[in-house]
């Protein structure tokens, strides 16, 4: 683990912000999985706006796109504002299911919200700052989009743990 943590370290580019999780649901069917998911992003996502969701029962997929906040600072130290987007993707298997968050795009200028760069390019870019030493704002940006990813994850999660129990959502089933 000691070595794996101090490659990472070492390395130029930074780590890409995501989390994704396989959940085990014996005995809740794919249905009833997919019905809760996408029930959860129409009527419970909180992070908006949203866009471009797509959802197929035959497949048992959900996705859209999220949106969220990072604020690096500026050379006196006032936080600036920049909103990030990034993709919230689940599939429902018959036995369980898999989500994630990720994909995180930048937009730079709120002027041009279509102008996205990836986070990745960002904090490269954020890394290469002269005022990174001071600011921090790689880190910080990092952090912050991390913590995003993390706490829509665990919204989630805790939304498909919450189904009634007759459907028996991530508990294992007895018939």
């Amino acid at each position: 683990m000691l070595f794996s943590l101090a490659t990472r370290a070492q390395s130029d580019a930074p780590a890409p912000v995501e989390y994704s999780e396989r959940v085990p649901a014996d005995g809740a069917g794919r249905n009833a999985l997919y019905r809760r998911a996408v029930d959860w992003t129409e009527n419970h996502f909180a992070y908006g706006p949203k866009s471009g969701q797509k959802a197929d029962a035959a497949t048992g997929t959900v996705r859209l796109t999220g949106t969220g906040k990072v604020k690096p600072v500026d050379n006196k130290a006032r936080e600036q504002e920049i909103t990030v987007l990034f993709d919230f993707t689940f599939r429902a298997t018959d036995n369980g299911y898999e989500y994630s968050v990720g994909s995180f795009r930048v937009i730079p200028d709120a002027g041009q919200p279509s102008q996205t760069k990836p986070l990745d390019v960002y904090l490269t870019e954020l890394r290469a700052d002269k005022n990174n030493e001071r600011t921090h704002n790689e880190r910080r940006v990092t952090a912050q989009a991390t913590s995003l990813a993390s706490e829509a994850a665990m919204a989630f999660r805790s939304y498909m743990n919450s189904l009634p129990t007759d459907a028996n959502v991530g508990l294992a089933g007895e018939n």
